[in-house]
């Protein structure tokens, strides 16, 4: 084999080996990029997180989570405070599935949401923003719970670190927080529930927390329409009803959803809220 062959296959060869040890590269930050948001032991058998029962248990919880956080061992799959609670979640999912009563269901989260609130809090503090399912989905579930000031923490720390919700959802986190404060605050108002009521400022709150959020123009005009009706729902009593500012603020929510999406539902509150107004107002001249 001539030198010039030799030398043409050697530097192939070189070639070759360069190309491959850069796929691998490729392959291993790929691998590290993925590996925050899996769970490296088997959910069958990790470590259920013991009954937190008492502020000291609590203390012990959040200040543990607080460090894994901090240090990153909380992506690293070694049992930590994440990957047990993760595995709770599966087991409370496991048991809401077999329950199909919608208020069945919420009442059992009413019972479990509690229970995550030392890990949370945890999160919260070390504020980290790393990809956590626990907290996305009890995001949802304070809501279903109607815990909606924990939802709202939930919320703003999520959009601060741009974390999304779960497959399962099929929704943006903003959209579906939106939407489900929105339906919830509907829902109660026309069932006549007091239990349910989500008050106008939680609704305000939602819609300043939404503001730079991408979701549909229908999502956005529900959580306005809930807006206006609220603040009308106690128009009827003459001992409460709303005062000229917040009728004037519930025109401009009515009038913000029908321009969004004018089969909200809400011309009818809209003329209602106009003539209070105007009956507040008094006599011109």
């Amino acid at each position: 084999m001539s030198i010039a062959r030799r030398s043409f296959e050697a530097k192939a060869a070189a070639h070759r080996r360069a190309r491959a040890a850069a796929a691998a590269e490729v392959a291993r930050k790929a691998t590290a990029a993925a590996e925050p948001t899996r769970v490296q032991p088997a959910i069958a058998t990790a470590v259920m997180p013991a009954p937190v029962q008492t502020p000291a248990q609590r203390t012990r919880v959040r200040k543990q989570v607080t460090v894994e956080q901090a240090d990153g061992s909380a992506l690293r799959g070694d049992l930590t405070q994440y990957e047990q609670h993760l595995a709770k979640l599966q087991q409370d999912r496991l048991r809401l599935k077999q329950v199909q009563s919608k208020a069945a269901k919420s009442q059992i989260k009413r019972e479990l949401v509690a229970e995550y609130d030392p890990y949370l809090d945890g999160v919260l503090a070390a504020d980290t923003g790393s990809p956590d399912e626990v907290l996305t989905t009890l995001l949802v579930w304070n809501i279903d719970a109607g815990r909606f000031e924990r939802a709202l923490e939930l919320a703003a720390y999520a959009f601060r670190h741009g974390l999304e919700t779960a497959d399962r959802f099929r929704r943006t986190l903003g959209t579906l927080v939106a939407e489900e404060i929105a339906e919830a605050a509907l829902d109660a108002l026309a069932a006549g529930d007091a239990v349910g009521h989500v008050p106008v400022d939680v609704l305000a709150r939602t819609a300043d927390l939404v503001t730079g959020q991408d979701m549909p123009d229908e999502v956005r005009a529900k959580l306005f329409l809930a807006l206006g009706r609220s603040v009308l729902a106690n128009a009827g009593d003459a001992g409460d009803a709303p005062g000229a500012e917040s009728l004037s603020h519930a025109v401009d929510w009515l009038q913000q959803a029908i321009a969004l999406h004018a089969g909200c539902g809400g011309k009818k509150d809209l003329e209602r809220a106009q003539r209070l107004l105007k009956k507040q107002a008094g006599p011109a001249g």
